[in-house]
């Protein structure tokens, strides 16, 4: 069995945002040679997820305003978590319900997704630099 480790950075430039990284992980599969296996890619920080759905913007829109109904951003006194000088405690819940990683299968050298699926790196505490890591194993 082989494996293949990289890391992809991300800096938005607003508190939270979704960006595809469909092609990205692709790409790590490409560059691993692995045709068959399993890769994993998570969000390496505790304010940021992977997940998978569909890549249509009404839908992230409904992500952001059923997120903000759920945790909101504001009053930042709502969470003692702000109480230690933090304004993020909403987004360590947003990325609790959105999910820290995903699996997808490889085969034949390619993501095995269904016909609308897509993988999204969430933000939810941003303007600073985050990384999301990706790891292939099979052969």
């Amino acid at each position: 069995m082989r494996q293949h480790r990289k890391e992809l950075w991300f800096e938005i430039k607003k508190r939270r945002g979704f960006v595809n990284i469909t092609r990205d992980l692709q790409q790590a599969i490409n560059e691993s040679g692995i045709r068959e296996g399993l890769l994993l890619c998570n969000a390496m920080h505790i304010t940021a997820s992977v997940f998978i759905n569909d890549d249509e913007s009404g839908l992230h829109q409904d992500f952001e305003v059923w997120l903000e109904g759920l945790a909101p951003e504001k009053p930042y006194s709502r969470y003692r978590h702000n109480n230690t000088g933090e304004d993020n405690g909403d987004a360590h819940l947003k990325r609790t319900i959105m999910g820290r990683e995903v699996v997808v299968a490889v085969t034949n050298g390619k993501l095995d997704l269904g016909p609308w699926e897509q993988v999204f790196y969430g933000e939810f505490d941003g303007m600073r630099r985050k990384r999301v890591l990706i790891k292939i194993i099979g052969e």
